[in-house]
């Protein structure tokens, strides 16, 4: 890992690379998305702050548990004058994003817990299937995969299979 002097207030992409073990084009990428943000030298080439490596560390923590991109951003947008994320912000971000990773760890249990279930019982319809239509009525009345009549988009959610509910 090349060093990077005390002293130095920008780093290369190279530089901001090696530092925070993202790479070169997860960096651009960042930047194309507006997580990140550099100045362009007389040669055109990308200069980033010291920070940059705060507002990186912080990205790749909450891709790792499962934040969307588009979330980040609009998280980093909310904090004042683009400042560099700290632990308080941390702390709260994470509390208000932990209702939705509950929920897809729950979504997640549902389809492990159907997953062998479903592709058993034959049915093949992203439109009656438990795992995707989780609030199938009609697979309470009636097990293993049915033809059902034709209704209308609003009645769908109504049809379904058994098997898979278990």
């Amino acid at each position: 890992m090349p060093q990077i002097p005390q002293t130095l207030h920008e780093l290369t992409v190279g530089q901001l690379s090696a530092r925070s073990g993202a790479a070169v084009s997860a960096l651009h990428f960042y930047e194309a998305k507006g997580l990140i943000s550099s100045r362009r030298t007389s040669g055109n080439q990308r200069r980033y702050s010291r920070d940059a490596l705060r507002r990186v560390a912080f990205v790749r923590a909450a891709q790792r548990v499962g934040i969307p991109l588009a979330t980040i951003r609009e998280a980093l947008a909310e904090l004042p004058e683009e400042r560099t994320p700290n632990r308080e912000d941390w702390a709260r971000l994470s509390h208000a994003w932990r209702s939705e990773l509950d929920e897809r760890i729950q979504q997640l249990a549902r389809l492990r817990d159907h997953l062998t279930d479903c592709i058993g019982c034959g049915c093949l319809s992203l439109e009656t299937c438990v795992l995707s239509n989780p609030d199938d009525v009609s697979g309470e009345r009636i097990s293993g995969s049915r033809l059902m009549p034709e209704r209308k988009p609003a009645d769908r959610a109504d049809a379904g299979c058994r098997t898979a509910r278990g």
